[in-house]
């Protein structure tokens, strides 16, 4: 196990955009007795209804899903470059049926009883404040149904106040 130690928020640096779409990150959700992770590059970071938030989008079709929507918490852990076939991995198999963390060399960690993987280098633990399934009529664009929805796997958008931060 690592050690991590809470980072106050003002002191993260950070470009949401080589984050998030440049690096990924492993979105983490559950329990001590059942957790998954994911591999998203679709999200960022700002300031809404007075907090520091995370948005991140995940399809009806994942595990991690599920375990979002029956608790109230999830985590956002970044990774260096080594990990990157892991990320790869966590990105392409389901933990609905397989022990994904042992076969991509991970392994979770818990902090507030948040699962997130041990091996990354900053954390974000977050408290959901949103969920909001996108749907078809909510596109301006026709272009995107068409590209990212073609066999109607849609996302939800989970907006999450970060409760705390994590580095080593």
């Amino acid at each position: 196990m690592h050690m991590f130690q809470p980072l106050p928020i003002e002191l993260i640096e950070c470009n949401p955009f080589t984050r998030f779409g440049q690096d990924w990150a492993l979105l983490s959700a559950g329990s001590k007795t059942e957790a998954n992770t994911m591999t998203i590059s679709w999200g960022g970071m700002g300031v809404l209804w007075g907090k520091n938030v995370v948005f991140v989008f995940v399809r009806d079709s994942r595990y991690t899903k599920e375990l979002i929507d029956e608790g109230g918490f999830f985590s956002l852990t970044f990774l260096e470059e080594q990990y990157r076939k892991a990320l790869n991995f966590c990105g392409s198999h389901s933990g609905r049926t397989s022990d994904k963390m042992s076969s991509a060399g991970l392994s979770f960690d818990f902090r507030h009883s948040i699962p997130y993987v041990d091996e990354g280098s900053f954390v974000l633990l977050c408290e959901k404040l949103s969920a909001t399934r996108l749907t078809q009529d909510s596109f301006l664009s026709p272009h995107i149904m068409e590209k990212f929805y073609a066999d109607g796997d849609m996302h939800t958008m989970y907006v999450a106040e970060v409760i705390e931060a994590l580095a080593r």
